[in-house]
Parts: C-alpha cells; structure tokens; sequence
C-alpha cells in the first residue's frame, strides 16, 4: 500500500519553547553561544541566520518621559484632592497612576 508522508509544518519561532530554539539553534551553523541566549535573543538570531526579516514596531504611542511627565501631573492633582478631602476624585487618580504605571513597564 503506498502511505505519503505527511509534511510537517514547523510551528513558528515565536510558539517554540526556548528548549526547541537551542536545537535549531545548534544547527545553524551562522550562531554561537546558543547555551547563553534566552528566548528573545534566540529568535532574532535564528531570524537573522534564516534571512528573515523582523518587525520591529513600537508597540506604545508614546515614549516613557511623555508617560512619565503625565504621572507627574497626575501625582500632584492627587494630593491636591486629598488636601481637599475630595477622596473620589483622589481614587479616580490613583487608578490613572496605576494605568499609567503599568504602560511604561510594558513600554520598557
């Protein structure tokens, strides 16, 4: 009986365990160090090696000072409100600094 073999489809490089990367890694013959690498390092070497491009787009609109300075203004409308006693409002920036705070981590 004639059986075909199914042609495997390599998963992509971003889906692979970094485990997976360092066998490919290791067959290229273009890279070095590939014990030494994480994740991210791996896939832009085995990217570079392949020929293929990477996007590299920013994923915030922003940059971290504009994000930073914002903090800032926010900060000092805070206390404001909590001179004032005003604790909504006071609540309402602290939820915006939070907000804010985790964009530039992610922005980093």
């Amino acid at each position: 009986m004639g059986k075909k073999k199914k042609e495997t489809k390599e998963k992509p490089l971003e889906k692979m365990t970094a485990k997976e990367l360092r066998e490919i890694g290791k067959q290229l013959t273009e890279i070095t160090g590939v014990y030494g690498m994480n994740k991210a390092e791996l896939i832009s070497a085995i990217k570079e090696a392949r020929g293929i491009k990477e996007d590299l787009t920013k994923k915030t609109d922003s940059s971290v000072r504009e994000i930073k300075k914002k903090i800032k203004a926010l900060k000092a409308d805070r206390e404001a409100a909590l001179s004032n006693n005003d604790n909504k409002m006071a609540e309402i920036y602290r939820r915006r600094l939070t907000k804010l705070k985790k964009k530039t981590r992610r922005a980093a």
